[in-house]
This record gives structure tokens, sequence and C-alpha cells, in this order.
């Protein structure tokens, strides 16, 4: 019986099922910005990949600030297919992801990338964001 509850207690926790917890906040903060942004989630493009938030000007990926270098290739992949701006909305959950966001503008200065933050606010737990250029 100890076994059993260890191993699922291992199980919960492996990389995948933490994975899943992250996607699932991620999608929040995308419906709520993209809403606010008068964007389109999830769009589909003609080889089945989906644009996090396609605005009238931006075609934006969602990401958790650890992921800021996958975000890059995507956010100019997904400009690429819709003849839109480069977006990244980085996802900045504590002080320590500020590294991230350190990374990311200095890897994609002269890209023409707009990067915009969000990280948990006091507003009833809902995101708050700031726009960077």
């Amino acid at each position: 019986m100890k076994n059993a509850f260890l191993a699922l207690l291992l199980l919960a926790f492996t990389p995948s099922a933490l994975s899943a917890v992250e996607r699932q906040g991620e999608k929040e903060y995308q419906a709520f910005w993209c809403e606010k942004a008068g964007g389109r989630m999830e769009f589909v493009l003609p080889d089945r990949a989906r644009v996090d938030c396609l605005t009238a000007e931006h075609a934006i990926e969602v990401d958790f600030a650890p992921k800021w270098a996958e975000a890059i290739g995507q956010s100019l992949y997904y400009a690429a297919m819709t003849g839109k701006k480069p977006g990244i909305l980085l996802i900045m959950r504590d002080e320590k992801d500020g590294r991230y966001l350190e990374r990311l503008l200095m890897a994609s200065a002269g890209l023409g990338i707009t990067v915009w933050t969000a990280s948990p606010g006091d507003t009833g737990g809902r995101p708050v964001f700031q726009a960077r250029e």
C-alpha cells in the first residue's frame, strides 16, 4: 500500500505532469491577454501550427519566462506565416524571471519583436500587463 502511494506521488510530480500544470496556467494568461488585445486565440496556420494570439498587427507567442528562446523562434515563424509583426507575451511568475526577460531582449534586438510581460497581479489573481518595445 505504501509503495503504491509513493509511486502515485512520484508520478504526479514528473516533468510531464508539471508541464501540464504550466500549460494550463499559460492558457489563462493567453485568454485574458488576447481578449484585452482584441485578438483571436489559437489561430491555425496551414501546417496546423497554432498562433497563441493573432491581433490586427501581431502574431504573438505566449510562454513562461524560462522558455524565452523558444518563444523567439515561434514568434518569428508565426509572423512569417501570417504577414504580421512578431510578438511575445512573456509570463513572469517571480523576480528571478527578470534574467530571462533580459536574455530575450538582448537576443531579439533588431528582429522587430514586440515583447509584453505578464505577471500575477493584485487584481483578484488576474494578470497585469506591461508593454515593452
